[in-house]
């Protein structure tokens, strides 16, 4: 964290300063707005927390409940949301008050007496390595507290605008503000009354029952739900040994059990298998009692009771997995023609079973896709065709999400004697835990993806795939710190010049590169503000391969030492070299003739090229820095 740059900071330097639209930011609801994102679930508080680092853009998040969110249903925070969080600035904190996953064991029927269960296997929750963060539990009512808490404190002052039930919009060809929406006041003293507001674009996180995917015209399709699960928070006093792991328990012919231990050190989650659901069950199933739920537990895990005390939550679902077709309001046959309005993220356009962990995690990366991409086009640094990326990018993910819980869910739902061997769930579990924590999503070439055929170069950093971390050593204080950790969610692009051979000083392609950044009119650096930060736009590091004793940071290229603030300070915080025994070179197959990493303000690398592909740098982003000075 960086702060003082703009003058001495006594209080809070999680408390930025007050900009734009955050300085006497009006508590009721205005007439129009640049964004207005309805929902705040887990994608709509994330796209605000985002849209709220861009202080001149209007962004309001309305919600139909009176309040914050006190008791959510999603609880499975994955490693990749945990990097999220990093940027975000709270994923210390969430860590500390988390649940933490390290290990899944696997109960099933006693060989000797089918009728009671044993400990079959256990599986290491992240045995490979996969990433640096934890798996968590915990309570998706405080995810949302925290990305309230960010959104608060950003220059925006963004706060969500509570009691507004969202009916139905418009697009219209009028004005700069072409979305009309029509409101409800759903608490308060005025409850019912109606209200029409008009916003440049508007993202519906609306859930799965979502009007604002009513509202462009989109439909869920997939599969019927056919296997019903109860599932239950809850207070209780068991002999059962594991109940303090994560498990699966198949038990002989009672069902299967999910247990995931929550937050706190007590409470605990139990999914509950109620059986196929006959076709003509109208619904019955979900009328299922929690003493019934409690019931079938205690049957599925005999010999070992479960004596509930307190129940702080309970539900019964059917597993469905449906998805939408496209995830922004432009139809088919206008593709080309124009680009999107209103988007859709999150359960308003796929929803399954909840097993898997996924859906708070997938829909978070919605929100953060689309809101980065919001604010480049608001601001003006970036054209209107970079939003057709969104649903293109995203819906390809919900798709593969769907596939993999199908098969995951399915296996759960299995009687042991339908498995050829005894470990096969175990052994999925294992076999595929790169998926579920969230680092398989690969985005394909595209306006803001680059062709891999420099891949080679930095083996490490498949293209299209999220900036795995790895440590450096910060020059100027001698730390040794994760990289990847060190970008925050400010919207910016970051290159990585990981540096050639030669020392900072000498002549080599690294400071050719560095003197072209610098003065090049081609460069992406030439498209930001005049009388800003040298870093406004792009936050440019370098990684040499020394040690960092070996580096003269004097001699260090002025474009990795941007000049910021009022003072015109000299940061000295983007100069990295290696860590002796843990050389990011090695461990991320970096070239030691160097490489240009360039990773999007979500974390996705974009592109992977030489040192020397200058002509390549400045083709990329053309396309995306032809408004040379930001619109407002």
């Amino acid at each position: 964290m960086q702060f003082h740059h703009h003058g001495y900071v006594s209080g809070d330097p999680r408390v930025k300063p007050a900009a734009g639209v955050g300085i006497n930011r009006p508590q009721e609801l205005p007439d129009e707005m640049d964004v207005l994102i309805v929902g705040s679930g887990p994608a709509g508080m994330l796209a605000a927390a985002q849209l709220a680092q861009f202080p001149d853009i209007n962004t309001r998040i309305i919600e139909r409940r009176p309040g914050r969110l006190e008791i959510g249903q999603a609880d499975g925070i994955q490693a990749r949301s945990v990097e999220t969080f990093q940027a975000f600035g709270f994923a210390e904190q969430i860590t500390a008050e988390a649940y933490w996953i390290t290990e899944m064991n696997f109960w099933r029927p006693d060989t000797e007496d089918p009728k009671k269960i044993v400990r079959g296997g256990r599986a290491k929750d992240d045995e490979t390595g996969i990433s640096e963060f934890k798996h968590l539990i915990v309570n998706q009512a405080r995810v949302l507290d925290y990305f309230a808490d960010v959104a608060a404190k950003s220059p925006s002052r963004l706060v969500p605008d509570f009691g507004w039930d969202f009916q139905t919009l418009e697009v219209t060809d009028e004005g700069e503000y072409p979305v009309k929406v029509t409101l409800v006041r759903s608490a308060g003293p005025d409850e019912g009354a109606e209200r029409i507001v008009r916003a440049k674009y508007v993202i519906g996180s609306d859930g799965a029952r979502s009007k604002v995917r009513q509202s462009i015209g989109c439909s869920m399709r997939g599969d019927q739900a056919n296997h019903a699960w109860g599932v239950m928070d809850v207070l209780a006093k068991t002999d059962f040994p594991d109940i303090r792991t994560k498990c699966a328990i198949q038990s002989h012919d009672g069902g299967s059990i999910l247990l995931i231990p929550r937050e706190g050190g007590h409470l605990f989650r139990m999914y509950v298998d109620l059986g196929v659901v006959p076709e003509d069950d109208h619904g019955n199933v979900r009328k299922t009692s929690i003493d019934e739920i409690i019931a079938r537990a205690n049957a599925i895990m005999s010999p070992y009771t479960v004596d509930v005390r307190s129940v702080a939550w309970h539900s019964v679902y059917e597993v469905g997995h449906r998805l939408t077709d496209r995830f922004d309001d432009v139809l088919p046959e206008e593709l080309g023609t124009r680009t999107p309005r209103v988007f859709i993220t999150g359960d308003a356009c796929h929803t399954h079973s909840a097993k898997a962990g996924q859906g708070m995690n997938v829909s978070m990366q919605d929100g953060f896709n689309i809101a980065w991409k919001l604010g480049h086009v608001l601001e003006g640094r970036s054209p209107e065709s970079l939003l057709s990326t969104y649903s293109a990018e995203r819906q390809v993910v919900a798709k593969n999400l769907i596939d993999f819980d199908k098969t995951w869910s399915t296996m759960m739902a299995k009687k042991p004697e339908e498995f050829e061997d005894p470990s096969e769930l175990e052994d999925f579990y294992v076999r595929t835990a790169e998926f579920p924590a969230g680092f398989m999503t690969e985005y394909t070439p595209s306006l803001i993806v680059g062709e891999a055929k420099h891949q080679s170069l930095a083996t490490g950093y498949p293209v299209g795939k999220r900036f795995k971390s790895a440590r450096a050593t910060r020059v100027c204080d001698t730390n040794p710190l994760h990289l990847g950790h060190q970008a925050e969610a400010d919207g910016r692009w970051r290159i990585y010049v990981f540096a050639d051979a030669a020392a900072p000083g000498a002549d080599s392609p690294t400071a050719e590169l560095a003197q072209w950044l610098s003065t090049s009119p081609d460069s992406p650096l030439a498209a930001q503000p005049q009388g800003g930060d040298d870093d406004a736009w792009f936050d440019v590091k370098v990684v040499y391969q020394q040690p960092h004793e070996d580096i003269d940071i004097n001699a260090v290229p002025a474009v990795f030492k941007p000049e910021v603030g009022p003072f015109k300070l000299t940061d000295l915080q983007k100069v990295y070299g290696t860590v002796p025994g843990d050389d990011i070179f090695d461990v991320r197959g970096l070239s030691r003739d160097g490489v240009i990493v360039v990773v999007r303000p979500d974390q996705y690398v974009a592109n992977v090229l030489p040192l020397t592909a200058k002509d390549e740098l400045a083709a990329f982003f053309g396309p995306l820095l032809h408004a040379r000075q930001p619109q407002h």
